[in-house]
C-alpha cells in the first residue's frame, strides 16, 4: 500500500546537543497528542467509512502523520545522540537513559509510556470527523508551545513546518465534515 521514499517530509539539520528540549518534544513523540496517536486513529477511523474521499483523506493524512513521526524521532535522536549520561540526568531523563540509552521510547515528556487508548474510533464517522479536527487543533497548540520553548532557528522552522501541517490538516477534516453534514454523504450515493 505505501511505498517508503527514504527522505524525511522536512529536511533536519540539528548539529547540537540538546537533551532538555530533546526531553520535551517527547511529548509530542509518545504523548497523546502526538502523531502516533493521531496516525493511527486515522487509519483505523478509514474501515468503516463508505465514502471514497472520506477514505482517501484519512489515508493521506494518517500516513502523512506517520511522516511526521518520523521527524519527531528524528529531531529527538539528533538533538540526544551524543549526550552524556550526565546531561540525561541533569534534564530529568536518568530513569530513561538507564532503560534506553539515547535509543527512543513512546513516551511522553514525563516518560509515561503511549497507550494505544489514545487513539480515537468510534465508528461513526460525524464524530471521528469532529474527533480529528479537535486532534489537530491539540497538535496546533504542542507545536506552538514546543516553539516558544526554543530559540534553536532549526528546531523551530521544523516545528513550524509541523504547526503549519496540522492547521492544513484541520482545514481537510472541516471540509470532510461540511461535505457529510451538508447530506451528500449516504449509502445511495456510494
Amino acid at each position: 500500500m505505501w511505498i517508503y521514499e527514504k527522505k524525511l517530509q522536512f529536511p533536519i539539520d540539528i548539529n547540537r546537543t540538546d537533551i532538555k528540549m530533546a526531553k520535551l518534544l517527547y511529548e509530542a513523540y509518545g504523548g497523546q497528542d502526538g502523531p502516533l496517536t493521531m496516525g493511527l486513529s486515522y487509519l483505523n477511523q478509514r474501515y468503516t467509512v463508505k465514502d471514497p474521499r472520506v477514505i482517501a483523506l484519512l489515508t493521506d493524512i494518517g500516513t502523512e502523520e506517520m511522516a511526521h513521526l518520523e521527524i519527531i524521532a528524528s529531531l529527538i535522536f539528533n538533538l540526544s545522540k551524543d549526550a552524556t549520561p550526565q546531561q540525561f540526568k541533569e534534564a530529568g531523563m536518568g530513569s530513561f537513559y538507564a532503560s534506553h540509552d539515547s535509543a527512543l521510547a513512546y513516551t511522553n515528556s514525563s516518560g509515561v509510556p503511549w497507550s494505544a487508548m489514545y487513539t480515537q474510533t468510534s465508528g461513526d464517522l460525524i464524530t471521528d470527523l469532529k474527533d480529528n479536527i479537535a486532534a489537530e487543533e491539540r497538535a496546533h497548540s504542542l507545536y506552538q508551545r514546543l516553539i516558544d520553548l526554543t530559540d534553536n532557528p532549526d528546531l523551530h522552522d521544523v516545528l513550524l513546518f509541523l504547526l503549519e501541517r496540522s492547521v492544513i490538516h484541520g482545514l481537510r477534516f472541516r471540509e470532510a465534515l461540511k461535505l457529510v453534514s451538508d447530506g451528500y454523504y449516504n449509502d445511495s450515493q456510494v
